[in-house]
């Protein structure tokens, strides 16, 4: 009854069209002022104590890093670099637009900066290359989708948090311990690589049947020229997961070490960015910054609430009972979540239903990493999917096509990453084999 009104007057407030940080506090503070007596001073403690975690400080830096590198030049380079390597394959500007959505990926950990920063080039010169509008932007939008699986990823560290602290027991009886940001990334690598590949495939395969034009092969010397000319970006991908990986510096630390990097590539280096012009793009950093903390906070308090009147582990214990499986259950969560996808913002997804899940999924025995892996999976195919698909919006502005024609454009690839979505959720070492190879799950 109590997870009923709980959830009862979230879906009220969102219904009213209420942005979700804010449903998320209300929630709260109605069900403790009507429902409950917990005093208001141990709210107050835990809205503190919950937001003040160490690993939290490397979203703010990794939306930095990413902003410094989109306001500058990195990614035309990049995209130059991509189309020298495929670009006489066919649908060559296509599959280079795949390339690049995931070596930007690899730098940005945003997908709607992904797709905005390859598709503002991409797409005017694959319609002037003889490609219909539809192509390109059905490829961006689902590629740039990239940027929140291949890491840095700011939703795998959003998983991280919401489910750090949770004393779970797994199927065996034993504690299991919560998904470190560093295990998440590296688990990120292959699953990413493989979506790439098989949307890259699909792209291919489209143009092949369609008999979309091809690019004269690059030499040798022009593949060495874009290459020397976006290596300074690409080091940042070495940076980061050659530092997380070498033990030189934490996640946290590393998005901090790229924030830095990006200011000196993009202002010195490069020089697309004046210092004048720095006030500016530090201001919307911290506004978007200030945002997701401001949702995390309200999410917080929410897993809180819930916690507190032990609905995760009710709710565990009633799907444990319905004989599922684990198999059933995460068939389950995957259509729920692409379901919720279609209304929600993906950082609001993990921060609402992650504490919830989670203990379920552990319970039944699933890895806590290849859960996140699957979570953030659902969240990108979320990206692509009407009405609220937030890639698809950035596409509909780029390509200047409508809504509806966008996400019909979409729909061969969307169906490709459907397909990876069930490889990656029942097959656990696609997600798993990497990180312990590395030693770290």
């Amino acid at each position: 009854m109590t997870a009923l009104i709980i959830f009862l007057i979230l879906a009220l407030l969102l219904v009213t069209g209420m942005p979700v940080s804010i449903a998320l506090g209300l929630t709260v503070f109605t069900f403790l002022f009507g429902f409950t007596e917990i005093p208001m001073d141990s709210i107050a403690l835990k809205l503190f104590t919950g937001i003040e975690k160490f690993e939290i400080m490397a979203i703010p830096f990794f939306i930095l890093a990413g902003n410094f590198l989109t306001h500058g030049g990195v990614a035309r380079r990049m995209i130059r670099f991509a189309t020298s390597m495929v670009g006489h394959w066919y649908g060559g500007m296509g599959l280079a637009s795949v390339l690049a959505c995931a070596l930007f990926a690899a730098i940005s950990g945003s997908s709607p900066a992904t797709v905005m920063a390859v598709g503002s080039i991409l797409i005017p010169a694959m319609v002037k290359q003889g490609y219909p509008p539809q192509f390109g932007v059905g490829t961006i939008a689902t590629a740039g989708g990239l940027g929140i699986l291949i890491p840095p990823s700011i939703v795998m560290v959003m998983y991280s948090v919401a489910t750090s602290g949770m004393v779970v027991t797994g199927a065996d009886g034993q504690p299991v311990l919560s998904a470190s940001i560093g295990t998440l990334f590296m688990a990120g690598v292959v699953p990413g690589l493989m979506l790439a590949a098989m949307l890259g495939g699909t792209t291919i395969f489209r143009a092949w049947k369609n008999g979309y034009p091809r690019m004269p092969r690059a030499s040798m010397r022009e593949r060495l020229n874009a290459f020397r000319e976006s290596v300074w970006g690409l080091m940042l991908i070495v940076i980061i997961m050659g530092g997380i990986y070498g033990g030189i510096f934490t996640p946290t630390e590393a998005a901090a070490v790229s924030a830095v990097y990006a200011f000196i590539v993009a202002v010195f280096v490069y020089k697309d960015i004046k210092l004048t012009e720095v006030p500016k793009v530090l201001l919307s950093s911290a506004a978007m910054s200030a945002m997701l903390l401001y949702i995390i906070t309200n999410a917080v308090m929410f897993a809180f609430i819930l916690t507190s009147e032990q609905i995760p582990q009710a709710l565990s214990d009633w799907i444990v009972s319905l004989g599922l499986g684990k198999i059933g259950f995460l068939l389950m969560v995957n259509v729920m979540l692409l379901f919720i996808g279609m209304v929600m913002e993906p950082s609001a997804i993990v921060l609402i239903m992650a504490p919830i899940l989670y203990p379920v999924a552990v319970k039944l025995g699933v890895d806590p990493v290849h859960f996140g892996i699957m979570l953030v999976v659902n969240m990108e195919i979320g990206l692509c999917t009407p009405p609220v698909g937030l890639n698809l919006y950035v596409g509909s502005a780029i390509s200047r096509l409508g809504l509806t024609e966008v996400t019909r454009a979409t729909f061969p690839w969307l169906v490709t990453a459907l397909l990876f979505l069930m490889i990656v959720t029942y097959i656990p070492e696609v997600s798993l084999a990497f990180p312990r190879m590395l030693g770290m799950n």
